[in-house]
């Protein structure tokens, strides 16, 4: 099975659109039972791409749990100039090391001994790919068996640490704001 034929399915699977909602004005993040829409800018759409075809590759699902071991992955195998990638990866590290620390720092060491497609072309040539050739590319099976090093630990805590400030930051930011606006982004959500 190509990339392509994968991300269908997967689409298929988790309900999102056709288009795995790449083409949406907005997306909607949930905080706790609360979704709270958000513009689905360029930066977004840019890494989502990406970061859908590395669930296929990772089998990391994309429940919550599933989430934060994605974000590890992507972190430790480094989001490259994907600005959007780091920012929700780094905020997932954070959540990670608080609810799911050991599969968070299982996925961040296999991330820091396997590639990823940030940096690649999203193209024809790309989704034409079978999935394991692709799997076999990045290194994904051989990197599940890595050992842990120090380096790793170290690492691992210092961007889960990070992520939790940024966090934090964004989350104490987002409070006050989401009360205000969210009633304002709902109407240009249902407008859009």
């Amino acid at each position: 099975m190509t990339l392509k034929e994968a991300l269908r399915l997967y689409f298929e699977e988790n309900g999102f659109a056709a288009d795995g909602g790449y083409g949406a004005a907005w997306v909607d993040f949930s905080l706790g039972p609360i979704p709270f829409p958000f513009p689905n800018t360029r930066q977004r759409k840019a890494a989502v791409r990406f970061h859908d075809l590395h669930h296929l590759v990772t089998a990391y699902r994309t429940d919550f749990r599933g989430e934060l071991e994605i974000s590890a992955w992507e972190i430790g195998s480094g989001c490259r100039n994907q600005s959007a990638a780091w920012v929700l990866n780094l905020g997932g590290m954070g959540g990670g090391m608080v609810l799911a620390p050991v599969r968070s720092l299982r996925a961040f060491v296999r991330g820091r001994n396997s590639d990823n497609f940030y940096g690649e072309s999203y193209d024809d040539q790309l989704l034409a790919t079978p999935v394991a050739e692709a799997r076999r590319r990045l290194r994904i099976d051989d990197a599940a068996r890595a050992r842990t090093r120090t380096s790793d630990v170290a690492l691992f805590a210092a961007a889960s640490m990070g992520g939790l400030a940024l966090g934090l930051v964004l989350f104490t930011m987002l409070i006050p704001v989401a009360t205000i606006a969210a009633p304002v982004l709902w109407m240009l959500r249902a407008r859009a």
